[in-house]
């Protein structure tokens, strides 16, 4: 499979556009993040096999993780397409449980998604779309595979605290990559700013705490950002708006038929998809 390009990050952010947003907080310095490492075997990511790579619609990735059997979490804005900011059909997007090396332990097409219902797309830049940016997945069916372990969630951490980060990218699109140590280095309405190391491919990537020696996600990966000449990653607070969600995608199922004939989506070649642009100055 050739690497894809990925359809996660905002369209349009500027970095001179967050750091009017963001100036203003103290950052807290940071400690010594690790380094990102590869997970090319099975036994070093034997931890991991909830998150996934989320191929959507043919021509892009994000990355995403599972919190229940069903459903799984990730960005909103992974279901839309950059081009028309058209929300994409469920049945386009295919969650690969542990994707590693052209296998997965799991595949699961979605077969319905909810977002924010706040959420705006195309909105003007801000900490409030920030803080929304995260959806919850319906599979087709649940993923009950015993090596497939969803993760529990937690309130988001403190200033200061450190946090892990699991995530697939452009430059790693084949294999998951762990950085066990970033930290959160601002909080702002609901918003984390974070040191985590991300790249293209990584929205929607699982945030985890490791307090008391349990991984829990406490955030999703929105977007990339430079404050100050820092470069950040930011990333939504779960808290109220996954109740909000759980709430959403509960009332959804109810009476409803799970659609016929849902398969495999089959990812295409690379192909541009007109915008979808990572933080960064000039972006």
């Amino acid at each position: 499979m050739q690497v894809l390009r990925s359809t996660g990050f905002f369209t349009g952010f500027f970095a001179a556009s967050l750091a009017s947003l963001f100036v203003l907080l103290p950052l807290v310095a940071q400690a010594a993040d690790s380094r990102l490492q590869r997970m090319e075997t099975t036994e070093d990511g034997r931890a991991w096999e909830a998150v996934g790579r989320l191929d959507v619609n043919g021509e892009g990735f994000c990355t995403g993780a599972l919190i229940a059997p069903d459903p799984g979490l990730t960005a909103a804005h992974c279901l839309y397409d950059a081009r028309s900011g058209v929300r994409l059909k469920p049945q386009t997007i295919e969650f690969l449980a542990g994707w590693r090396n052209g296998r997965a332990s799991a595949y699961r097409t979605v077969a319905r998604a909810v977002v924010h219902p706040d959420y705006v797309f195309d909105g003007e830049v801000s900490t409030d779309r920030v803080r929304k940016d995260i959806a919850l997945l319906q599979l087709q069916r649940p993923i009950r595979n015993t090596t497939v372990i969803p993760f529990q969630t937690d309130s988001r951490p403190r200033k200061g605290a450190d946090v892990g980060v699991v995530s697939y990218a452009h430059n790693r699109s084949e294999v998951p990559s762990i950085q066990e140590i970033c930290s959160v280095m601002a909080r702002q309405d609901g918003v984390l700013i974070m040191s985590c190391d991300v790249d293209f491919g990584s929205s929607g990537a699982p945030v985890f705490s490791f307090d008391g020696g349990l991984r829990r996600i406490v955030s999703v990966v929105s977007a990339k950002a430079e404050v100050e000449g820092q470069r950040v990653s930011l990333g939504a607070a779960l808290a109220d708006g996954l109740q909000l969600l759980r709430a959403q995608l509960t009332s959804a199922r109810i009476g409803s038929r799970m659609p016929e004939g849902v398969g495999r989506v089959q990812v295409g070649a690379e192909r541009s998809t007109g915008g979808a642009k990572f933080v960064r100055p000039g972006g």
